[in-house]
């Protein structure tokens, strides 16, 4: 898969792992970002941030995208899906109170959803675990895969592991596996 990060995020949450996604990165077109996409050998491509959609160019590089890849794109869940092309897997973070932006979750985005598309709580600990399961009992959510990620170096992965089991909650536990091949470097 090929991972393209922009840059600008309209957030600040207290487990961020890729702060230099606020600021730093190169001005390109998307005529060189496709070409660059275009060289690698895969179908898949992650479009993720920062906040992607903070970049109103993002949405004719995903058009262009679909014609020739599959199309993923992962967002911080505060800026209207609207304008997101249908054929774009959708990964849309709902901010728990640990993150400190939970006020910033634009729910009417949960009506953009489709059954294929992904909703992702990261959770810091027991109550934003608790938070979560209270949030998807009391709101509709058309996507049939929910993850819960235990923010990196925060939640200890097994106990929310445990948790989960506990509950037999219909949910999928997922890692930040970059922070595993990486650590805290950047990838290539």
């Amino acid at each position: 898969m090929i991972f393209l990060r922009l840059t600008g995020c309209n957030l600040r949450c207290t487990y961020c792992d890729t702060k230099y996604a606020y600021y730093e990165g190169e001005e390109r077109s998307i005529d060189e970002v496709l070409k660059k996409i275009h060289s690698f050998p895969f179908k898949y491509v992650e479009i993720t941030g920062g906040e992607p959609l903070l970049q109103e160019e993002v949405y004719e590089l995903m058009n262009e995208l679909v014609k020739t890849h599959i199309v993923l794109l992962e967002t911080n869940g505060s800026v209207s899906l609207e304008k997101v092309n249908p054929q774009v897997k959708i990964i849309m973070d709902i901010k728990t109170p640990g993150s400190g932006m939970s006020e910033r979750n634009f729910l009417e985005n949960l009506n953009f959803l489709k059954k294929t598309d992904e909703v992702k709580f990261v959770l810091t600990d027991r109550q934003d675990y608790e938070w979560a399961k209270n949030f998807i009992k009391t709101h509709r959510i058309k996507a049939k895969e929910i993850l819960f990620s235990p923010a990196c170096g925060i939640l200890n992965p097994k106990e929310l592991a445990e948790w989960i089991i506990n509950d037999g909650l219909s949910v999928r536990l997922n890692l930040q596996i970059h922070k595993y091949i990486f650590g805290d470097k950047r990838g290539f």
